[in-house]
């Protein structure tokens, strides 16, 4: 805050932060509270006889039967003690009734300030009951999680020894209360001034306790200079945290919500505490962070206010101003406090009641329908759920039964009779948000009308339609209070003493409605919504999924998206999982063998700069699509970094000198990056270029090229690779203030491969083996995810021990994974079984989580099997051993093979690491193409690496990371591509020198040919082989209807054999694919077309050659030209226009070789050739297909030569 301020406080809210509740410090709370209590502070429900009165139940006392038994065991007895004072309560004690067989096994704990109103303790918020004894003699004592401050306590008993009674004696543990309460009846007020002169605290903390049962109104108001203020309010039973502008005619900007139903009569604990640019805003156990707007950094307040806009009705308590308690100085009188307040908690009683399941119902007798003067009903209702019967009561002069329920969170009527509905009506809507709602019915001279919240929903007279008369509505789930029959009110604590109506399954004096949204459990901006016994995450939107929105729906880095089989294109990824940094949109390079993620900004363009006179330096801040944390932690993440830096100058010097300032520099890294005075080539803190690292500058007295200070245009670049420089954020040139400079700039977008946590794996090879880390801490969520690959049939992966819980994945049989786990409600299981062997020595992806609401687990890509916890139950994982990985504290069943990328919450264990320095555990494990190797597609081979593999495509017909890339060019009526053999004589000179990937074989017994295409020419030869021995295949679209025409000529004596498809219109401008086989004597065709499929087999009984052809245009050189065939010659000389795609003729790719290879290739390209898309099947029609199958009798010879032309222009003469 400021050096002078006048601080207000009007008692209506909550201000800043406290170190404790009521009494400070850490002083010994645990004084007995029971033993010498009189038997007047002691009630109960009943008492067997007088021997069994509530005053015996103290601990270890004999007295009387030796403790208190009700006349009825059953679920709806208590026994209650009031302590005189709100006082410090730590731990209860309890005990069964001396020398029976009378215990209680389990209990509920209630506390109240006045008798009235209780509210029930949970642990850990959720558990309602305590564990109770096993004999009559045993003390079970338990402490508090957090203490509780109260007058009185209330032991409800819930299950007994069967062999018994109720029976009980107790003692409570704590210490006084120091309270100091003050009454606020909405025009009261507390005003607190400071003295003026200059403070220097470090932070500014006001705490406080208030309790209402209004659920709006205003708490603090606190205004500063500059019209600014901060104000907290109470708003539908939630904290505000409000930041207002004096005079100005917007909405206040809300930078905080926090708590709910905080209208519920209870004591609230509220702190604010404010630093330098944030405060921390804390309702009851929960505290949040809120960053302040820049304009309040300086502020200073002037005066705070409590009640300055709605007044506030309730108390507060303990109301401490950095340590000063403001109400004991408006006790004393203190000048700088003023207010007019009473120093008492006047509470106004309400008795209320709790419908808890099914089987909760009030039966009341029924006076008001018997009353000529009509029908006439009030109560007020609080619920979370959409439906559920409120009231029904019969009509006996009318003979109808009206039914009063929700329906979607609106109030409906009908009144039913005899199998008609006579009458409905609707009001209200969105009742189940919680808050009190108010309802009147009336009727009166036959008009019925409903009031919800003092506005009256609708009116009806009386109609008549059939109606199926049964009862149709959920039952209610909620609270009760302000019951009034013909304006009277009714006495729920004589329902309570069965002195009035019936009840089963309530709660009476309180209401035990709770807010599991509040705080919100669901996870990443997951939007939570409850009904009264559960809540749900809706995780839309949000990158993230599970019950809680936990676990994130994306991988953590391109190299992860590649190994899911995906190819180059924009990725989510999320580089810490199910931790606290977003999803980030990159672009994944998948076109390399390394997997490239690029982060672009702002401006990666080259950017040119013009002297200017009047300005001496030139400033450029980048701008890139990540957030800073994500940014930080994908470079952190990835193996290696760079981005290119250049600069292109022309009389615009760039670093001077090693000894001098440098002219220009970058700021790079976290943050807003550190200044950096090397350029793109050069090491860190060199202040040099590339060339002044390689030593061939312009100038050698200079270490860049531009600091030549030429009037030619030169230029220094280079990539920066030193990660903890990276990102550039800041670009500072410096000399472009000089007549005639000139320069531009280049900085490249951010690109990084390899993923450390990816393949950072250990391989166990001894049962007895494991790693160990410190304790796992997931105690409200925990997500474990791994890949394992194993031989064995079964071994322990994970496991951690707590004294009761522990957590524990393991493989039980081949075939099976099991995630174990127990938080106090004992174990659970979760199994998940494969329909194939786990022990196959594949990598194998295995994924837990445990929430408060389910346990899942995931085994690759089978569906998730989960098993939903208690709603009542407890959810804290509470761990304290080492965590073993790959086996257990007792070294049995312990895993053998490997564990990868194992992360836990979303960080990822160092397995390598720890391996190096661990016997019978080795870092890494090798192995990935059984597992990845499905992925190199189209005859790609799969290259074992030392982190992952790498797809070879040498002998595909394809490209890409996968081979999956098509080879495809556009061809015009000119264009050829060629591809020779070596001729014999060759062959024997050198065959030693032979690859054998394109040389071998040259006696063909068989082969595969395979290509696509598009044309609307005809005719036209699309792929021509021959040998030296005038034997040739040629594959052509004729001129007779367009028929797809295969022809072979294998034996020089016999005439050319020709095979022609029944389907037409080949040349139609669609992508088809044709595919020859031969083996031996046999020949396949086929022809994959549009919409349909054709068969055709034949024989042809002549003596062949062992060679084959493929689908694509082929051309003779000069020599042997004379023999080509006249037809084939001609159709050649007209060229091909068109597209051809993948042509492969067994190991031998030519239009790859001729698009890719040209110069290492043996390939002779005539005109214009130009690669193109053409050939996508993205851009072609769904294909059916033809099948041909010709028989030949086979008679290998020698290919001498093979000359595999495509898209023959013309035909050359000897």
């Amino acid at each position: 805050m400021g050096t002078k301020r006048v601080a207000g406080i009007i008692a209506q809210v909550v201000l800043l932060l406290s170190s404790s509740y009521g009494t400070t410090g850490e002083e010994v709370c645990d004084s007995t509270l029971v033993s010498n209590l009189p038997p007047s502070s002691f009630r109960s429900s009943s008492q067997l006889s007088s021997s069994h009165a509530p005053g015996f139940a103290k601990l270890n006392r004999r007295e009387g039967a030796g403790g208190w038994s009700p006349v009825t065991s059953d679920r709806y007895q208590w026994l209650e003690v009031d302590l005189g004072e709100r006082t410090k309560i730590t731990a209860v004690a309890t005990q069964g009734r001396y020398g029976s067989s009378d215990w209680l096994t389990s209990y509920l704990l209630m506390f109240s300030d006045t008798g009235h109103n209780w509210k029930q303790y949970r642990q850990e918020d959720s558990i309602g009951s305590f564990p109770g004894n096993t004999n009559a003699d045993s003390v079970v004592q338990y402490k508090l999680q957090q203490p509780a401050m109260a007058r009185f306590l209330r032991l409800i008993p819930l299950d007994w020894n069967p062999s018994g009674r109720i029976g009980l004696r107790l003692e409570t543990y704590g210490c006084p209360y120091t309270s100091d309460v003050v009454s606020l009846d909405g025009s009261s007020s507390l005003v607190y001034r400071l003295s003026p002169g200059p403070r220097r605290l470090s932070r500014d903390v006001v705490s406080l306790k208030f309790k209402t049962v209004r659920n709006s109104g205003t708490l603090l108001h606190a205004e500063g200079e500059g019209g600014l203020s901060l104000s907290l309010e109470l708003e539908r039973g939630k904290l505000l945290l409000l930041q207002l502008r004096q005079g100005s005619s917007s909405e206040p900007r809300r930078l905080a919500s926090l708590g709910s139903l905080l209208d519920d009569q209870h004591w609230h604990y509220i702190a604010v505490e404010r630093r330098s640019s944030h405060l921390n805003l804390t309702v009851d156990k929960h505290t949040e962070r809120v960053q302040i707007p820049a304009e309040f950094s300086h502020w200073d307040i002037k005066q705070e206010t409590v009640a300055s806009k709605r007044n506030f009705h309730g108390c507060l308590e303990n109301l401490l101003y950095n340590g000063l308690n403001l109400i004991e100085l408006v006790k004393h009188k203190d000048h700088r406090v003023t207010g007019n307040v009473t120093f008492s908690c006047a509470e106004p009683v309400s008795i209320a009641v709790t419908f808890t399941g099914p089987q909760s119902f009030l039966k009341l007798p029924g006076t008001m329908a018997s009353t000529s003067a009509g029908v006439s009903m009030g109560f007020q209702f609080r619920t979370w759920n959409k439906a559920g019967l409120l009231v029904t009561f019969a009509l006996p002069q009318e003979g109808g039964v009206v039914w009063l329920y929700l329906s979607e969170a609106r109030l409906r009527l009908q009144i039913h009779k005899a199998g008609r509905t006579l009458l409905e009506l609707t009001a209200g809507s969105a009742l189940n948000d919680g808050q009190w709602h108010s309802v009147e019915l009336n009727s009166r001279r036959g008009r019925l009308s409903i009031t919800v919240d003092k506005e009256e929903g609708g009116s009806a007279q009386a109609i008549e339609r059939n109606c199926e008369c049964r009862n149709p509505f959920n039952v209610f789930q909620g609270c009760m209070r302000l019951l009034t029959l013909d304006n009277k009110n009714v006495d729920l604590i004589m329902v309570q003493q069965k002195e009035l109506g019936i009840y089963s399954n309530l709660q009476i004096d309180m209401c035990g409605i709770m807010d599991r949204c509040s705080p919100s459990r669901c996870e990443h901006g997951g939007l939570c919504s409850q009904s009264w016994t559960i809540f749900h995450c809706n995780c839309s939107d949000s990158g993230y999924s599970g019950a809680t929105c936990h676990s994130s729906v994306y991988e953590q880095s391109c190299e992860a998206y590649k190994h899911n089989g995906n190819t180059s294109g924009h990725f989510y990824i999320d580089v810490d999982g199910s931790g606290p940094i977003k999803p980030q949109l990159v672009y994944c390079n998948m076109t390399e063998e390394n997997t490239w993620m690029v982060i672009q900004h702002n401006n990666t363009e080259l950017t040119r700069v013009r002297s200017s006179s009047g300005r001496n330096q030139h400033l450029v801040h980048f701008n890139y699509s990540t957030e800073e944390e994500q940014l930080s932690a994908a470079i952190s993440q990835s193996e290696h970094c760079e981005q290119e830096l250049s600069y292109q100058c022309r009389k615009s010097r760039l670093l001077n000198t090693p000894e001098g300032s440098p002219l220009s520099w970058w700021l790079g890294g976290p943050g807003r990056g550190h200044v950096q005075t090397y350029w793109g080539g050069a090491q860190p803190g060199s202040q040099q270029c590339a060339c002044g690292l390689q030593g061939d500058c312009l100038d050698p007295q200079h270490y860049c090229n531009c600091d030549a200070d030429r009037v030619e245009w030169t230029e220094d670049s280079g990539l920066l690779t030193h990660k903890e420089s990276l990102p550039v954020k800041s670009l500072v040139l410096g000399d472009i203030q000089r007549p005639g400079s000139e320069a531009a700039y280049r900085v490249g977008p951010l690109r990084c491969h390899g993923d450390k946590n990816f393949w950072n794996a250990a391989f166990f090879d001894k049962e007895t083996s494991y790693l160990h880390f410190p304790t796992f801490h997931g105690e409200l969520s925990a997500d474990i995810s791994f890949l394992f690959k194993t031989t064995a049939s079964s071994g322990v992966f994970l496991e951690n021990l707590g004294i009761k819980d522990f957590i524990r994945i393991e493989l039980s049989s081949s075939t099976q994974v099991v995630f174990s786990f127990d938080v106090g409600n004992g174990p659970l299981e979760v199994r998940v079984e494969s329909s194939i062997l786990l022990n196959d020595n594949r990598w194998h992806r295995v994924r837990a989580e445990r929430n408060i609401k389910e346990a899942s687990l995931r085994l690759d890509e089978l569906p998730a099997a989960t098993q939903e916890a208690p709603t009542d139950g407890h959810f804290h994982l509470q761990l304290n051993s080492q965590l073993f990985i790959g086996g257990t504290a007792s070294r049995q069943k312990g895993f053998r093979g490997c564990i990868r990328s194992l992360q836990l919450n979303g960080i990822t264990l160092d397995l390598e690491e720890r391996a190096r320095i661990t016997p019978g555990v080795r870092p890494g494990c090798p192995g990935h193409c059984s597992s990845y190797g499905s992925f190199c597609q189209n005859g790609g081979r799969c290259v074992e690496r030392a982190n992952g593999f790498h797809c070879d495509c040498g002998l595909s017909a394809y490209t890409g990371v996968f081979c999956h890339t098509e080879v495809s060019a556009s061809f015009k009526s000119g264009t050829s591509v060629s591809y020779t053999f070596k001729e014999p004589y060759e062959l024997s000179r050198n065959s030693s020198a032979l690859p054998s990937s394109i040389y071998s074989d040259m006696t063909l017994r068989g082969e595969n040919v395979s290509l696509s295409f598009r044309t609307n020419q005809s005719p036209a030869v699309l792929f021509y082989v021959s040998s030296y021995y005038r034997e040739y295949l040629a594959l052509l679209i004729n001129k007779h209807g367009e028929d797809l025409e295969v022809r072979y000529k294998l034996d020089s004596s016999r005439d050319v054999e020709v095979l022609r498809s029944r389907v037409r219109s080949l040349a139609n401008g669609q992508l088809h694919t044709v595919t020859i086989r031969r083996l031996t004597d046999s020949v396949s065709v086929q022809v994959k077309i549009h919409a349909h499929t054709h068969h055709i087999y034949r024989s042809f009984p002549f003596a062949l050659i062992c060679m084959n052809g493929f689908n694509s245009l082929f051309h003779f050189p000069s020599t042997g030209s004379d023999d080509l065939d006249p037809d084939l010659a001609r159709l050649g000389s007209v060229g091909f226009a068109g597209c051809l795609s993948v042509v492969q003729f067994n190991s031998i790719s030519p239009l790859k070789a001729a698009l890719l290879h040209p110069d290492t290739s043996p390939v002779i390209i005539t005109g214009p050739l130009v690669q193109s898309n053409c050939g996508s099947s993205a851009s072609a029609n769904p294909y059916a297909s033809e099948n041909m199958v010709i028989k030949f009798h086979e008679k290998p010879k020698t290919i001498n030569e093979i000359i595999i032309l495509l898209s023959v222009a013309c035909v050359a003469k000897a």
